[in-house]
C-alpha cells in the first residue's frame, strides 16, 4: 500500500513537471491541508503498474473520449467541431494501435474493459451547454492520460520503444489540446477554474 501510494504522488509531480515543461515559470506546491476536489472519473485512475497496465488502461480510457467527441458533431461552433472530428480520428486510430500491441505482446492477458465512464452523457445537451460541459470534463479527462503516459515514461516502465513513442505522441498532443480547450473556455464562458484542473503554468494560453 505505501509504494502504491509513493508512485502515486510522484505521477502526480510527474504531471506537474510535464505541464510547466517550457515554460519557465514555478508553480507552487499543492497545500496539503487544501480541499480534495472531486474530479470527473478520479476514482477510476490509479497509478500505471507497466506497460500492459498503462495499455489496458489507456483503451477505454481513449473509447470514452472519443464517444464524447462525437457528440461535438451537434455543436454550434466550428472550432469544437474541428477539435471532435480530431480527437476521434486520432484517438481511434491509437486505440486501433493500442489492441494490436496488446494482441501481439500480452495475449494471455485480460481485455481491457473499462472501469466507469469518466465523461457524462453528452447526447441530451446543445447549445453552449453542450460546449461548455465537454470542455469541463475534457480538460481533466486529457490530464489524465498526460500523467499516465508522464509516468509510464519517468519509471521506465515501457518494454518497448513504441509504446514510449506513442506515450511521448498522446502526453504532447493531449498537453496541446488543453491548452486550446482552456482557451476556448476563458473565451466562450469567461474566466473561471475547474475543480480539477488548475491553470498550472505551461498548460494555459500565453503561459
Amino acid at each position: 500500500m505505501k509504494r502504491r501510494c509513493t508512485k502515486a504522488a510522484m505521477a502526480a509531480g510527474a504531471l506537474l513537471a510535464v505541464i510547466a515543461a517550457g515554460s519557465g515559470t514555478p508553480y507552487p506546491s499543492p497545500s496539503p491541508t487544501g480541499p480534495s476536489p472531486v474530479c470527473p472519473g478520479a476514482r477510476q485512475f490509479r497509478p500505471v503498474a507497466g506497460e500492459y497496465d498503462y495499455l489496458a488502461q489507456m483503451v477505454p480510457h481513449h473509447e470514452d473520449a472519443i464517444a464524447a467527441a462525437r457528440q461535438l458533431d451537434r455543436s454550434q461552433r466550428p472550432e469544437l467541431r474541428r477539435l471532435g472530428q480530431s480527437i476521434v480520428r486520432t484517438q481511434t486510430a491509437e486505440v486501433g494501435t493500442m489492441k494490436g500491441w496488446l494482441e501481439r505482446w500480452y495475449p494471455r492477458s485480460p481485455a481491457p474493459s473499462p472501469r466507469g465512464s469518466t465523461m457524462p452523457d453528452l447526447s441530451g445537451l446543445s447549445g453552449d451547454r453542450l460546449d461548455e460541459t465537454f470542455l469541463q470534463y475534457m480538460i481533466p479527462h486529457h490530464m489524465m492520460a498526460i500523467m499516465m503516459s508522464q509516468q509510464l515514461l519517468m519509471h521506465g516502465e515501457a518494454r518497448h520503444a513504441e509504446v514510449a513513442d506513442f506515450a511521448r505522441q498522446v502526453r504532447d498532443e493531449q498537453r496541446a489540446e488543453v491548452r486550446l480547450m482552456w482557451r476556448y473556455m476563458g473565451q466562450w464562458f469567461g474566466d473561471r477554474d475547474l475543480p480539477c484542473a488548475p491553470r498550472w503554468p505551461g498548460m494555459m494560453p500565453g503561459s
